[in-house]
């Protein structure tokens, strides 16, 4: 099974900005692909950014060129890089790996994992 760690949610003011990290462990064979979705209150989950295993990105219509994503190097891990921030980007943010991972009985499996979800309130 996969884990992912979320890190750098928090309040910030509009027009600020923010940094989200997401590091996954587990016994991860490959990672298709790992990326943010964000849920705010009575919305449905919907997607921010997505990095493939081939370094393609893909980002949402509404955060086009105000978000980055970037992995970290060595490790199974994406940042967030988000500017110009308004109060309607209030929402949990969460984090998304899918991955092939090897199971007890030495099963491979291939996988779509969730982090906890971090807090993100742009607020004055």
């Amino acid at each position: 099974q996969v884990l992912l760690v979320e890190s750098g949610g928090g309040l910030v003011k509009p027009g600020g900005s923010l940094t989200l990290s997401c590091t996954a462990s587990g016994n991860i064979l490959s990672m298709v692909a790992m990326g943010w979705y964000r849920q705010a209150p009575g919305k449905q989950r919907e997607l921010v950014a997505t990095l493939a295993s081939d370094g393609t990105p893909n980002y949402a219509d509404s955060q086009k060129g105000r978000v980055t994503i970037s992995r970290e190097l060595g490790k199974h891990a994406v940042d967030l890089r988000m500017n110009s921030l308004r109060p309607e980007d209030t929402a949990v943010y969460y984090c998304n790996a899918e991955g092939t991972t090897v199971q007890d009985m030495g099963r491979i499996t291939i996988g779509d994992y969730w982090g906890q979800g971090t807090q993100v309130t742009v607020s004055s």
